[in-house]
Order: C-alpha cells, then structure tokens, then sequence
C-alpha cells in the first residue's frame, strides 16, 4: 500500500512539475512577444496644416476613433478588463494630464497607428491597428493633422497592463497576435477617390474595423469577446441585410433599427461613428457590401 501511495506522489509531483515548468514557458513567451522591440524606417506622411485637411481628418476621427477613446478623445478606464489576466485602456489621445497628444511626434502616431507600436518601438494592444493599417497616407496625415488641435482633456489612463496568468495564457491565444504582429507594415498606402463607388465602399468599411467583430468574409458568428453572448450579423447578401434597399441599410443605421424591427446592440454596435458617416459614404459602403458573395452564417449555430 504504502508503494502505490508513493508511486502516486510521484506521478502527481512530476505532474505538477510539468505543469509549472510549462506555465514558466509560456510565460517567457508571451512576455517575450509583448515586450518586443521593432523598429520601422520613417513614413515619410507629410502632416497638412490648412484648415480643409484638418477638417477631413476630424471626420475620420469621428467615424473611426470616438467608440473607443469617447467623444472627448480623453479615452475609457479600463477599455476592457478581464480579472486575473488583463486590463486595457484606450489612451488619451488629447495633450491633457495622462494624454499622449503633447509628447507624440508625427512619426510616433504613424508608428502606433500603422505598425501598432509605442515611441520605444514596444507593441501597443490596439486591435483596431490591423484596420488603421490600409488608412491612406493623406488621410492618417488628415487625422495626425487634427489630432494636434483637440481640447485637452485630463484624463490618466494606463494603456495595456497584464497580470502574470496573461503572459501565460497569451500564446494559447486568448487575445489573439498583437497587431504588430498581423499587418503588413506597408508605407505608401493609397485610397481610392471619395464617391458613391464598390473601391471606396470597400476602404471605409475597411479603415472603420467592420471585420473586427463580423470576420474578415463579413459574413458574422459568434462575438470575438467571450463575455458577450451574441451573435453578429451576416453582412453578406446571404444574411437580413441582402434583402434591404440601400435606404432600409442607410435608415438602419441611421435609427439603429433594422426593417424587421430589431434593435442593434449599441454595446458594441459603434453607431455614434456609424452616425457621422455621410450618405454618400454609407452608400459606396452598402454597394461594398451587396457586391460580396453570399455566405451562410455558421459560426456560433
């Protein structure tokens, strides 16, 4: 009796030495891919100072920026937060106390915005970088451009803070890459010519991270946050939206009711962005949209 009782403290201590010898490593790991350095040559992006091109740059700001870092810019506390593991804010973005607004250069928001980096080179956890990636050089030059005019706003936030068990469970994939890690860090990057056309549409949904919560096909499933139960819609022509005129889809988005009559989930819905999009641009968007294949929505069923 007294052998099996031994055998079994020792099954069960090399058991327990595996699993910390693993935690140990997947520690490293994760803490080796978040504290990273990149370096990435000079954009280039000419930062405009006439008053037309500040004016286009608040316009992507408020459609693409303000869901996340509030109308203020000042930023959320926390973003997300998910105990034991992680905390995010979204940063402040004026020159207030806590903002990053007067000690950014031009080159440092190219850097967090297209690369998903800070000034030290570090990755920053904004997952809506892989969007900001394709913003045109004359529109992320727009938003640099009016994002050095905003109000100041004193706001202290404290950015992405991880708790030992995230850097342990982030190679398993619980945040995903960070977004330094998925885009393709391209410079020169152009847009096509605002108009009510299928290229435009495509770049609007594209800058304003519609995938990032209904798939990159767009055709929905299962809300990425696993604390949300909810299923988002298909955008394809396969899904309710195949059916509607490009009225119902501006009227849609516009009230935040379908023409069914059902409520979109403004938790994470970001229809004050969607609201200051233009009709024309939520009509290049629409024709985007009817042109994609039909899928089925099958994720999450």
């Amino acid at each position: 009796m007294k052998k099996i009782f031994k055998w079994i403290g020792i099954v069960l201590g090399s058991l327990i030495g595996l699993i910390l010898l693993a935690a140990v490593i997947l520690y490293g790991i994760g803490y080796a891919r978040m504290n990273k350095t990149y370096d990435f040559p000079p954009s280039g992006i000419v930062v405009p100072t006439d008053e037309a091109s500040v004016e286009h740059g608040r316009h992507i700001v408020e459609t693409t920026c303000i869901s996340c870092h509030t109308a203020d810019l000042g930023g959320k506390v926390p973003f997300i937060a998910v105990d034991g593991i992680m905390t995010l804010d979204s940063a402040n973005l004026t020159s207030g106390e806590g903002g990053i607004g007067g000690e950014f250069t031009d080159e440092d928001y190219v850097r967090a915005v297209r690369h998903g980096v800070d000034p030290e080179g570090k990755p920053i956890y904004m997952p809506s970088v892989t969007a900001f990636a394709r913003m045109s050089d004359e529109d992320l030059g727009a938003v640099i451009a009016y994002l050095k005019t905003v109000p100041p706003v004193d706001r202290v936030t404290n950015g992405f803070q991880v708790e030992p068990m995230g850097y342990i469970v982030f190679p398993l994939g619980l945040f995903g890459n960070m977004p330094v890690e998925d885009v393709a860090h391209e410079n020169n990057v152009a847009a096509p010519e605002p108009g009510v056309t299928l290229e435009y549409g495509e770049y609007r949904l594209a800058i304003s991270d519609c995938r990032g919560c209904h798939y990159p096909d767009l055709a929905g499933g299962k809300y990425a946050d696993p604390t949300f139960d909810i299923l988002v819609p298909n955008l394809t022509p396969g899904g309710e939206l195949g059916s509607w005129t490009e009225e119902q889809f501006i009227q849609t988005l516009r009230t935040g009711v379908t023409p069914s009559g059902h409520s979109l989930n403004s938790n994470i819905m970001p229809l004050d962005e969607i609201n200051n999009l233009t009709d024309d641009e939520l009509r290049a968007i629409f024709l985007y949209l009817q042109s994609l294949p039909e899928l089925e929505q099958v994720r999450g069923q």
